[in-house]
């Protein structure tokens, strides 16, 4: 017989077991989009504890509408090995722009990512720990930030924090404005060959311990956008993944 006060017993055990392996990871990831969800694959596939907080209670990010909800993307022959280890199918376009279901890719991304992945949906960061450099998240629910509901956070601690939460940077800019170290920039205007490039190539540490990857590295350093081509993305967070794993394992 089922019984509703063993299936929600069954919920709270499981959940808060969750909760408390990620109380203390190598590394936390903020924002579960396309760049957020390689990050923690690649990193995950590499043998860190990570744990993957995300705001919604869907992840994915800006993947699913594809471009103004046709939900078709475009990659870039560079991102088509990432593609290939996700198992994900596309078709050729020319000679550099290939085409791919949206709705496929996310499906992919968060399924490999949820077997490997401690993973917190609904949940926000309002703030950081800064001792030598970032050591973790203040965490809440988001439900009560969307009801202004003064409830206290708990924390979540971390040997690295990677900022993969879009076009808001919401850790750069929490960081940024407590330590006054940096400054964010906010993104610039479409670009998209320019902002492909330059959110790769700028992917990296922000603050000590602090990384930014994705559209987030685009408002870090006033980078432009680049819309519904989504390869910059998923090569920056497999970019921010080597680069983590550089430095803990040194």
């Amino acid at each position: 017989m089922v019984d509703e006060t063993i299936i929600s017993k069954a919920i709270i055990e499981s959940y808060f077991e969750r909760l408390k392996n990620c109380l203390s990871v190598d590394v936390i990831i903020v924002g579960a989009g396309p760049s957020g969800l390689t990050a923690s694959y690649y990193l995950s596939n590499l043998g860190f504890k990570v744990c993957l907080i995300e705001k919604k209670l869907s992840l994915g990010g800006g993947i699913w509408g594809g471009g103004m909800f046709f939900n078709k993307i475009v990659v870039q022959s560079q991102a088509l090995p990432i593609l290939n280890d996700f198992g994900i199918d596309y078709e050729r376009y020319d000679r550099e722009h290939y085409v791919l279901d949206a709705i496929e890719l996310a499906g992919s991304l968060i399924r490999e990512v949820a077997k490997r992945v401690e993973v917190l949906n609904g949940v926000c960061v309002e703030d950081v720990v800064v001792r030598d450099g970032v050591e973790g998240v203040v965490v809440n629910w988001s439900a009560s930030f969307i009801s202004n509901l003064h409830v206290d956070p708990l924390v979540l601690r971390s040997k690295v924090v990677v900022d993969a939460t879009g076009h808001d940077a919401v850790v750069c800019r929490i960081t940024a404005k407590k330590t006054k170290a940096f400054e964010v920039m906010g993104e610039k205007s479409m670009h998209a060959d320019l902002a492909e490039r330059l959110v790769v190539e700028k992917t990296g540490e922000v603050y000590p311990n602090l990384y930014a990857t994705g559209m987030a590295v685009a408002s870090v350093y006033g980078l432009p956008r680049m819309g519904p081509i989504f390869g910059g993305m998923l090569l920056s967070g497999k970019k921010v993944a080597d680069l983590i794993a550089d430095k803990l394992r040194s």
